[in-house]
């Protein structure tokens, strides 16, 4: 044989991937480079620095599915190629998204004498600026029609994650954030109505607030606004910020009344990749009636093929998501997602009677089915001195791999410290025990090694809202 054809055969052998002159060097990581390399080269690289992130599976921070089975793995390959947006090329992927729709409408009670109507997006986010977009809107409507100006929109929310921050700010709408305060950490009627004018184009209920997981009450704030409403003429529409639990209230506690059953509630978003348990990244919006999406904010276009109606913020995006969706949807139905959220609950409600039993711990929401998300939060009791910050306890918690975040609220509660756990899909009991053991052992540490100056939010490395 010769030597050309022995060198090249050689080359072919997995065995001599980490022989090989490309991984004989550093991978270039500033300048683009100047030649090609070999597949398995880059492949064996990329994935070797892969290894250097976390566990996604211990990460307790994210609301984000890190669990899939096998079929929805091979559901997306073979979608890897399609363009959700070109509905003319792909039009079988257009109608699952249309099914998709058409099952949350029903799953979130739109009334049988209306068009609900909705789509797609890249994650409840997204969803969310449509939603308030949409209420924008129509707020700018009424103001022009009655002769009034149009100036100075705000919006009234509770304690809400950052994506109705940039909402606001991105258009220019005052946000009426309500703040926290010791023994009220959720938007209340009370609170609401005291921020509600004729400058309010919407209120927005959190289903599951970011920072301890409990259900805002929609369904009492409706209630005010229709009180409001007889009092002063204001008709003050909700968008339900449903990311987490507009898919998990209606399988797991179907009399919790939070969706288009209220006739104020005028849109919803959902994070189809946190509960609704598809992979990253789906969201959904859905409006009660085609008259609560105004015509203003849907584009036509044809330069697809087909003449195509877009109303999501983005253009491209992948169709996986979205028919890993409707594979949940037909897979699970009722029964499989009540089954395994139920389950997630349960092990919330496990951890919780632990962590409170194991440390300085205070519960401020141990994953009660009823009032909020699988997930739990809690801080160091009052007065308690551990010798660490919760901000420390995270830190040892990391070195096992175990992400477990410690913020602190937002205003006016900034000084409060706090740690959350959320329960998806995948978190077992048995990974609960290993947790709640690896916690004991930590504890054991910091009185064999007590903190003499305990880490700050500014000094930790975890996680930030």
């Amino acid at each position: 044989m010769a030597l050309h054809e022995r060198e090249s055969i050689r080359r072919e052998v997995d065995d001599g991937v980490y022989a090989s002159e490309d991984l004989s060097i550093s991978m270039p990581k500033s300048r683009f480079p100047k030649h090609e390399h070999d597949p398995r080269h880059v492949y064996a690289a990329v994935h070797d620095e892969l290894m250097l992130d976390g566990n996604s599976r211990q990460n307790l921070a994210t609301f984000c599915q890190t669990c899939v089975e096998p079929e929805m793995q091979k559901l997306m390959d073979e979608c890897i190629d399609k363009n959700m947006v070109d509905k003319d090329e792909y039009p079988q992927t257009a109608e699952l998204e249309a099914r998709c729709v058409r099952m949350l409408a029903d799953l979130w009670n739109a009334p049988s004498d209306t068009n609900a109507v909705g789509c797609s997006t890249t994650g409840s986010s997204e969803a969310s600026m449509l939603g308030g977009m949409a209420m924008k809107r129509q707020w700018e409507a009424k103001r022009k029609k009655d002769g009034k100006p149009t100036d100075r929109p705000n919006l009234v929310t509770g304690p809400v994650q950052v994506c109705w921050h940039k909402f606001t700010r991105y258009w220019d709408v005052e946000h009426r954030e309500i703040p926290m305060e010791d023994g009220r950490l959720l938007m209340t009627p009370e609170e609401v109505l005291k921020r509600c004018d004729e400058n309010t184009i919407g209120v927005v209920p959190s289903l599951g607030v970011t920072f301890t997981g409990q259900f805002e009450p929609v369904e009492a704030v409706s209630k005010a606004l229709d009180e409001h409403q007889q009092k002063t003429g204001l008709d003050i529409p909700i968008h339900v910020d449903g990311a987490s639990g507009g898919f998990l209230a209606p399988f797991c506690a179907p009399d919790v009344v939070w969706d288009f059953r209220l006739p104020r509630v005028k849109s919803i978003n959902a994070s189809g990749h946190k509960f609704g348990l598809s992979p990253l990244g789906v969201g959904w919006v859905l409006w009660r009636d085609t008259k609560d999406l105004p015509d203003n904010l849907i584009f036509w276009v044809n330069y697809l093929g087909g003449n195509m109606r877009d109303i999501a913020l983005n253009f491209s995006r992948p169709g996986g998501q979205i028919v890993c969706q409707y594979y949940n949807f037909i897979r699970l139905g009722r029964e499989g997602y009540r089954d395994i959220h139920n389950a997630c609950y349960e092990t919330a409600q496990y951890l919780s009677r632990e962590i409170e039993k194991i440390g300085p711990f205070e519960i401020i929401y141990g994953g009660d089915v009823i009032t909020g998300i699988p997930a739990l939060c809690w801080r160091l009791k009052k007065g308690a001195d551990p010798g660490f910050s919760l901000f420390d306890f995270a830190d040892r918690l990391r070195s096992r791999g175990w992400q477990v975040p410690a913020y602190t609220l937002p205003a006016d509660c900034q000084k409060q410290v706090v740690q959350r756990i959320l329960v998806r899909r995948g978190v077992s009991r048995d990974l609960a025990a290993l947790l709640v053991e690896d916690m004991k052992r930590e504890l054991e540490y910091f009185k064999r090694h007590p903190v003499q100056t305990p880490l700050t939010s500014e000094e930790a490395s975890g996680f930030h809202h």
